[in-house]
């Protein structure tokens, strides 16, 4: 779990990055999750869009999204979602 001071920094470190993914009209899929999976473990941080077409809460994709990919939701801000996961083998991000 991340304290608040934590997901204060990850919140600021987020700022200046684009989304990479983008949930649609098909949800969340295991192939989206598996992307994820990947790119977070080269990042440690990134952030998802949500589309206007999405049918499910944002809520509701955060927190699947989340605890499919074993990653931490730092923030969920209009359609966006910030997740953070410490990387096994490319630690970048040094948490306060």
């Amino acid at each position: 779990m991340l304290t608040n001071i934590q997901k204060r920094f990850l919140r600021k470190e987020a700022h200046d990055i684009d989304a990479i993914f983008q949930v649609g009209k098909g949800g969340v899929s295991p192939h989206l999750i598996k992307h994820i999976v990947e790119a977070i473990e080269v990042r440690e941080l990134i952030k998802v869009s949500i589309l206007q077409n999405c049918e499910q809460p944002k809520e509701e994709v955060a927190e699947m999204i989340s605890s499919r990919s074993g990653s931490e939701l730092v923030q969920v801000i209009g359609r966006t979602i910030i997740l953070y996961k410490e990387s096994k083998n490319k630690k970048q991000i040094q948490l306060p």
